[in-house]
């Protein structure tokens, strides 16, 4: 068996960079919902599985995932205009960070995406 090709340096750094931000997402979503300035009985909570979904695709490097996923992210990011907005308080601050999660994770798929695809059109003949 042969060892896999080192990931050059750009795409290894948006897909670590990516997975950080994607776990800080999944744990500002649950402490928001559960503790920090829950919303009624904590179930929105759930708005959190589909970034759970996407971490076994960042991590085996999918293509297809960091596509929705920078597609998906903008929803957090709606919500987190939207309460900041409309909220005060520690709430406020929770939807401030979560918007800025979510742009950075932007930021680190569409690196991620165009790293690769421009290292494709050098490897085609």
């Amino acid at each position: 068996m042969h060892a896999a090709a080192p990931l050059p340096s750009a795409v290894a750094w948006s897909r670590a960079s990516a997975i950080a931000i994607t776990v800080g997402l999944i744990a500002l979503g649950l402490m928001w919902e559960l503790w920090l300035a829950p919303t009624g009985r904590g179930t929105l909570a759930i708005k959190v599985l589909p970034l759970a979904f996407a971490l076994s695709g960042l991590s085996k490097c999918r293509m297809p995932t960091y596509r929705w996923l920078s597609l998906v992210l903008w929803l957090y990011f709606a919500e987190g205009v939207v309460r900041a907005s409309t909220e005060r308080g520690t709430s406020a601050a929770l939807a401030w960070l979560e918007m800025i999660l979510s742009l950075t994770l932007f930021l680190a798929c569409v690196i991620h995406i165009r790293t690769r695809l421009r290292g494709a059109r050098i490897d085609a003949p």
